[in-house]
C-alpha cells in the first residue's frame, strides 16, 4: 500500500482550510500524509495549518512562502519539492476530496502501473449545491463517455483528453515528476493549463476511471472569485490566451505537431465561444483589448486546426479574422449568439441554401458546412414570446435555416424549464407547429404556479426541441423573440397566493424565467434584483 502526499494550497482561506485538510486525514486509503503550503496568507491561514500540524504530528506539514506568489504554481512547486509519499495529488483549500478518492486512483494506477490517474471531478455551485460532472465526455459513462477503465500510453490517440486541463483529480507517481522535472510556471494564471500541457507532452501511461475524485466548489458571490470566474477584467483572458500559447510550444516542442494542432482546435471550440458570449457585459475598452489580443492569438493558428475545429467556430474565427474592431449592437449580437451552447444562427439570413453567408458589419463569411451538419446540430433559432397570467402562455417561433428546415417537417415542439438549481423537476409543455412567413409557430402554456418555489428564488433556463416528420429532432436554448424584454408580473393563483414571476432576458438574448411564491419568496426574488442592480454599478 503506497504512501500518498496531498498538497494543500492556501491564501487567505483559514475558514475554509480545515474542511479541506478533514477530507485527506479521514481518506479510506489511510497512508496519506498533507502537506500545507501557504502561499503568504494575511489572513491568518498560516496560523490554522500550524494549528493542524500540531495536532497531527507526522500527518500534516505545514510551509509558508516568504512572499504572495501570485498564483497557485509556486505554492504546489514547493509541495512537490516537499512530498514524501511515493504519490503526489493536489488539492485547493476552498475544495474537498472524495473520501475514496486516494484509494480509487491508487488502485487504477497500480493495475495498469501507470504514471498518473485521473478521475471525475464534481462541480458545485454553491450555495444552492447544485453538481454537474466537469468535462462529462470524458468522465461521464452516462453522457456517453468511453475512457473510463481505458489506459492511455500518451494522449496521442485521444485528443479530446486535451479539454482535461484540471491538476486536482489526478494522481501521480513521484518518482515521474522527479524524472520528467514536471513542474508549475511562476506568477501565471491558469498554470494549469500549462501543466497539464506539459504532462502530455511528457506522454504518460495514464489510466482513467470514471469515479468522483474531487469536489470543485464554485462560490460565485465570494469576496475573492478564483481565476475561472474573474473573466471582467481583460487580464484574465491575457493569461489564458498565454498559458495556451505555452501548451501548443510545448507540444510541439516533444515531437506532438497533430497534438499541438488539436488544441489549437479546442481553443476554438471551447476558450474562444466561452469569452465571446460574455462582451456584451464588458466595457468598450475591454473589447477592443480582448479583440485586439484574440486576433493576434487566432493568427497564429495552423489551418488544418481551424478546419478541424466544429462549424461554429471555424464562422468565429472567419469573422474575427476579417474585422479589425468589435463589431456593436446587433452584429455583435449575432456572434454571441453563435458563440451560444448550443450555437444560433439569428436572422438576417443573407446567400441562399446553396451559398448561406454570414454577414457582420463589414465581413462576410461563407457558411461552410452548414449544408451538411445533421438535423441535430443545425443552429436553429427558436424565439419566444411570453404573456403571463395564472397560466403562461409562450409563443415559439422557429425560424427556416436556409432551406434546410422545410425538407425535414417540422411537426411539433416541445418546451422543457430545466430549474438551475436541479432541486425540481422540469416543466414540459409541447404544442403542434403551423408554418408561418418565415417559419413555423406554435403555442404553448403550462400552470404559472409551477416556477414557484417555497420560500425561495427559482431560476428555470427554456430550451426547446423541434420534432421532425422523420423522428429526428434539433434541441437549443430559447431566444428572446422581437420585442420582448424583462418584466415582472405579479399573478394572483389558488387559493389566494401571490406569485411574482419574472420573464428574464439575458445579455445574449437567452429567455429564463424567475418564480417566487409567498412573502419569503417575494422578498428574496426584490433582494435578488437589488443586488444585481448594485453590481451593475
Amino acid at each position: 500500500m503506497a504512501r500518498v502526499t496531498v498538497v494543500v494550497i492556501v491564501y487567505n482561506d483559514a475558514d475554509r482550510l480545515p474542511v479541506a485538510v478533514r477530507s485527506v486525514l479521514d481518506q479510506k486509503h489511510r497512508d496519506v500524509d498533507v502537506v500545507i503550503v501557504d502561499d503568504h496568507s494575511t489572513d491568518g491561514s498560516y496560523q490554522v495549518a500550524q494549528e493542524l500540524a500540531g495536532a497531527h504530528p507526522g500527518r500534516v506539514s505545514t510551509f509558508r512562502l516568504p512572499e504572495n506568489s501570485g498564483s497557485g504554481g509556486e505554492p504546489r512547486n514547493r509541495g512537490i519539492a516537499e512530498a514524501t509519499g511515493e504519490f503526489v495529488m493536489f488539492l485547493d483549500s476552498d475544495d474537498v476530496l472524495e473520501p475514496d478518492a486516494v484509494g480509487l486512483l491508487l488502485a487504477a494506477a497500480g493495475r495498469h502501473d501507470a504514471d498518473v490517474a485521473t478521475g471525475a471531478c464534481l462541480r458545485v455551485e454553491l450555495p444552492e449545491g447544485r453538481t454537474s460532472t466537469w468535462a462529462p465526455q470524458l468522465y461521464d459513462v452516462e453522457a456517453g463517455a468511453t475512457l473510463p477503465g481505458a489506459v492511455l500510453d500518451g494522449i496521442g490517440a485521444h485528443p479530446e483528453m486535451l479539454w482535461d486541463t484540471l491538476v486536482v483529480n489526478k494522481l501521480y507517481r513521484r518518482d515521474f515528476l522527479v524524472r520528467t522535472g514536471l513542474r508549475f510556471p511562476s506568477g501565471l494564471l491558469y498554470e494549469d493549463f500549462v501543466f497539464t500541457g506539459r504532462l502530455y507532452a511528457a506522454r504518460p501511461r495514464m489510466a482513467v476511471i470514471g469515479d468522483p475524485v474531487y469536489r470543485w466548489h464554485v462560490r460565485r458571490d465570494a469576496a475573492s472569485l478564483s481565476v475561472s470566474l474573474h473573466r471582467s477584467v481583460v487580464e484574465n483572458w491575457q493569461d489564458r490566451v498565454t498559458a495556451h500559447g505555452m501548451v501548443v510550444s510545448d507540444l510541439a516542442g516533444a515531437g506532438l505537431d497533430r497534438l499541438s494542432e488539436d488544441a489549437q482546435t479546442k481553443f476554438l471550440d471551447y476558450d474562444l465561444p466561452m469569452y465571446l458570449r460574455e462582451l456584451p457585459q464588458r466595457s468598450t475598452t475591454y473589447r477592443a483589448a480582448w479583440w485586439r489580443i484574440t486576433r493576434t492569438h487566432l493568427a497564429g493558428f495552423a489551418a488544418d486546426a481551424v478546419g478541424r475545429a466544429r462549424p461554429a467556430s471555424r464562422w468565429l474565427a472567419a469573422a474575427l479574422e476579417q474585422l479589425p474592431e468589435p463589431p456593436a449592437g446587433p452584429d455583435l449580437g449575432r456572434l454571441v449568439e453563435l458563440a451560444a451552447v448550443p450555437p444560433r444562427l439569428v436572422p438576417p439570413y443573407q446567400g441562399d441554401a446553396g451559398a448561406p453567408l454570414l454577414v457582420v458589419g463589414k465581413a462576410t463569411v461563407p457558411l461552410d458546412g452548414l449544408p451538411e451538419l445533421p438535423p441535430e446540430r443545425l443552429p436553429i433559432a427558436v424565439e419566444g414570446t411570453v404573456a403571463v397570467g395564472s397560466t403562461v402562455r409562450v409563443t415559439l417561433l422557429v425560424r427556416e435555416l436556409y432551406g434546410r428546415l422545410g425538407p425535414l417537417g417540422p411537426r411539433s415542439v416541445r418546451l422543457e424549464l430545466a430549474e438551475r438549481s436541479g432541486l425540481r423537476p422540469p416543466i414540459t409543455a409541447a404544442g403542434p407547429l403551423r408554418p408561418v412567413a418565415g417559419g413555423w409557430a406554435a403555442h404553448v402554456t403550462f400552470p404559472a404556479r409551477e416556477l414557484a418555489a417555497a420560500g425561495r428564488l427559482a431560476s428555470w433556463s427554456v430550451r426547446a426541441r423541434v420534432e421532425y416528420d422523420g423522428g429526428e429532432a434539433t434541441e437549443t436554448e430559447v431566444r428572446a423573440g422581437t420585442g420582448q424584454r424583462t418584466r415582472r408580473d405579479a399573478v394572483l393563483v389558488p387559493p389566494g397566493r401571490v406569485l411574482l414571476v419574472q420573464t428574464h432576458v439575458t445579455p445574449r438574448k437567452a429567455l429564463l424565467f424567475r418564480g417566487a411564491g409567498g412573502m419569503d419568496g417575494v422578498r428574496r426574488a426584490v433582494g435578488s434584483a437589488r443586488r444585481r442592480l448594485m453590481a451593475r454599478c
